[in-house]
């Protein structure tokens, strides 16, 4: 049902630091990418979930396909490359939140172009979601945006920014690529600091009714430990608090509430045959189940997102 398209990658977090003199660096490495996570997340989850992305053969890629298959994320969409494979290198502070380092310049899953896509996607794919810096580093970038006008015709669309300015540090590529992203998409979700770097501070407002603008028809932010807010295109709304949780680390995190949301909709029979969610959706349901989702990933080191049962 769901078709999760882009980064694919190796989380490397590095150990704390030692004395000033202390030249040595630990390293952990952890399969990582956005949409990836979020294909976990559907998979883990319950739903038939498939990944679109280009496939080193390298050690990493190895690592990530193998990943994959153990965690039932169907990869057969994927396209093969002897292209190495893109690593973040993840410091993390005293309260969790993750600092990026990446190493992508001519790496797997940025390369992939429109002359690789699936001429027609299989039946069962209801849902694409796209997210992160593959949606602003080209080529990647203009394939999946094709993807994206292309299947909205008749599929639900996803899409998280998910700013990596690390990567991309020019805020206008990225505003560039939110408006053609969030044309095709019924669904868009961003996090407060994404919306503040798009649109200046204090712009929750005016971003909320550019979605509309663009077509969509639900709009999450998320806000961190503060919690998360839901709108609807029909003038709907709603608030949840964060969840006290003992946080690890806060990587996976919004991708998790992504991943808890589309369950969620597809769960209470909100995601149909066409290309709209159907139905009036509980704002309030859907923010409690995922605020509830992204707390568990944030007690467990990297993206580890929680099955089901987690959440009962």
């Amino acid at each position: 049902m769901f078709l999760s398209c882009g980064d694919s990658l190796f989380d490397m977090f590095v150990a704390g630091a030692g004395s000033s003199d202390d030249t040595r660096v630990s390293i952990e490495g952890v399969v990582g990418g956005s949409p990836m996570n979020v294909a976990l997340g559907m998979a883990r989850l319950g739903h038939n979930s498939r990944y679109l992305t280009k496939l080193s053969s390298d050690l990493f890629g190895r690592r990530i396909a193998q990943f994959l298959d153990t965690n039932s994320v169907d990869r057969t969409l994927s396209v093969p490359t002897e292209l190495n494979s893109t690593l973040a290198m993840v410091e993390t502070g005293d309260d969790g939140s993750a600092q990026y380092v990446f190493y992508i310049n001519n790496t797997a899953d940025v390369a992939l172009a429109v002359d690789e896509l699936p001429a027609t996607l299989p039946d069962d794919v209801r849902v694409l979601h796209f997210a992160s810096y593959s949606t602003a580093v080209e080529p990647v970038a203009g394939t999946l945006r094709h993807l994206a006008a292309r299947e909205s015709v008749n599929k639900i669309v996803s899409y998280d920014p998910n700013l990596r300015l690390s990567i991309e540090p020019d805020v206008a590529v990225w505003q560039s690529s939110f408006k053609k992203f969030a044309a095709s998409a019924n669904l868009v979700k961003a996090s407060d600091e994404d919306i503040e770097s798009l649109y200046g501070k204090g712009s929750e407002d005016k971003f909320v009714a550019d979605c509309f603008s663009h077509g969509a028809q639900l709009v999450y932010i998320t806000r961190g430990p503060d919690g998360a807010s839901a709108f609807a295109s029909s003038g709907e709304n709603a608030v949840t608090e964060g969840v006290s949780v003992n946080v690890v680390d806060t990587v996976g995190a919004g991708d998790t509430f992504q991943a808890a949301i589309l369950h969620w909709l597809a769960d209470n029979n909100h995601i149909g045959s066409g290309a709209s969610i159907e139905g009036s959706v509980d704002l309030q349901g859907s923010l409690a189940f995922a605020t509830k989702a992204a707390a568990i990933t944030c007690s467990r080191r990297g993206a580890d997102l929680p099955v089901l049962s987690d959440l009962s």
